[in-house]
């Protein structure tokens, strides 16, 4: 039998308190309004995968300051151990493919079976999966089928592995996304292997790199982690599931931001709290990293869904919306269509005039040329998200 979404939650419902804030309006019902701060939380994301980060150098060729030093460091990874903003991109991704599955789950059962949804489910994973695939055999200039540093195909694993639990109750669905990170946490503290001692998290010698030479065979550029490290994404993308839920509640904006508030601040603390004891390292997707940027995405989703969804100002993120409703369009095309050669080519003859100014302005052409694109898609209704 399919579940249903309750009358409460598939109609439309707002209150406001006598004092005529909006804090206590009870957000419309996913299953027959879209979430636009998903989106435009998504396309925030997605901008500085494409195009944001060039926008910076070029600011910092503009203009070197302490400022513009500093924004240009968080837009790289950290080396090993740390945190910096660009290491919040792929686990803010996780964790708007939990949010998006119950959303879309509601609108889709109300016309299919549980089958129906899951066969097709099972066929975006197979083309994320793929596509994570093309992806990297032309980034690395070799085929690999299997290739799990790279967002796409840990998002095809941990979006299937999800929905297996959709019709779970909220208990189970948290008691599961626990119990993957602490079994992770433990798995990389207590069990050795060959030359490897147990609790080690260096740089040549874990568990998580022993097991990539020993299953595919090979270790990425940096050391990025594969195969087991693969395994705690799927908690990030259980809490965002569990946070899709909450929003499909009939619970007032103000109790939902408060949890999600809540969840945000406690995932960071107990991230940094671990720390000492497992670091934080991304490449390795170790347990207290996992918990501090699953916490930071919460509460970046938080801002917009306070400023969006809650305060209703929603012309400013139109601009980001089109690269949220597309984002696996725009990520795809950063592999096969080279954007910034393309536009080059039309800006060399005013590379004299322009001086230090080039960069910038490339930077600027390019995301405008990639938005330009992405607003025809969004114009004819062709969408590609993960």
């Amino acid at each position: 039998m399919t579940r249903r979404p309750s009358a409460e939650t598939t109609r439309e419902r707002s209150t406001i308190d006598p004092a005529g804030t909006p804090a206590d309006v009870v957000a419309p019902a996913p299953a027959t309004r879209r979430l636009i701060s998903l989106d435009a939380f998504r396309g925030w994301t997605m901008f500085w995968i494409v195009g944001g980060e060039a926008l910076v150098v070029g600011l910092r060729a503009l203009a070197p300051n302490t400022l513009t030093n500093g924004l240009v460091y968080e837009l790289s990874h950290t080396d090993w151990q740390g945190l910096r903003f660009l290491d919040l991109i792929w686990p803010s991704f996780m964790l708007m493919t939990g949010m998006s599955l119950p959303l879309s789950y509601a609108k889709r059962s109300l016309t299919h079976t549980h089958r129906q949804i899951f066969m097709r489910v099972l066929r975006r994973f197979i083309v994320l999966f793929l596509l994570g695939s093309l992806r990297e055999s032309i980034s690395f200039n070799h085929p690999y089928l299997i290739e799990l540093s790279s967002a796409l195909q840990p998002i095809a694993v941990a979006y299937l592995a999800a929905f297996l639990l959709v019709r779970k109750s909220w208990r189970v669905q948290a008691a599961v996304g626990a119990g993957i990170l602490i079994f992770y946490a433990l798995l990389l503290a207590f069990v050795p292997a060959p030359g490897v001692p147990a609790g080690s998290y260096a740089r040549d010698s874990n568990l998580v790199l022993w097991t990539d030479l020993a299953t595919v065979g090979r270790v990425l550029p940096e050391h990025w982690g594969t195969v087991i490290s693969t395994l705690p994404t799927i908690s990030t993308t259980i809490l965002g599931m569990l946070i899709g839920e909450l929003l499909m509640t009939g619970r007032s904006a103000a109790y939902k931001m408060k949890i999600i508030g809540l969840v945000g601040i406690s995932g960071v603390a107990l991230g940094w709290a671990l720390n000492p004891v497992i670091p934080i390292i991304m490449k390795l997707w170790t347990t207290s990293y996992g918990l501090a940027t699953a916490g930071w995405a919460c509460l970046m989703f938080l801002f917009f869904y306070w400023v969006v969804d809650v305060q209703g100002h929603r012309k400013w993120a139109f601009p980001f919306v089109m690269f949220g409703v597309n984002a696996v369009a725009i990520y795809m095309s950063q592999s096969i269509v080279p954007w910034h050669k393309i536009v080059s080519i039309f800006m060399t003859p005013m590379t004299p005039t322009l001086g230090s100014f080039e960069p910038l302005v490339e930077a600027m052409v390019v995301l405008g040329v990639e938005w330009l694109v992405l607003y025809w898609m969004y114009k004819r209704k062709i969408f590609l998200t993960a």
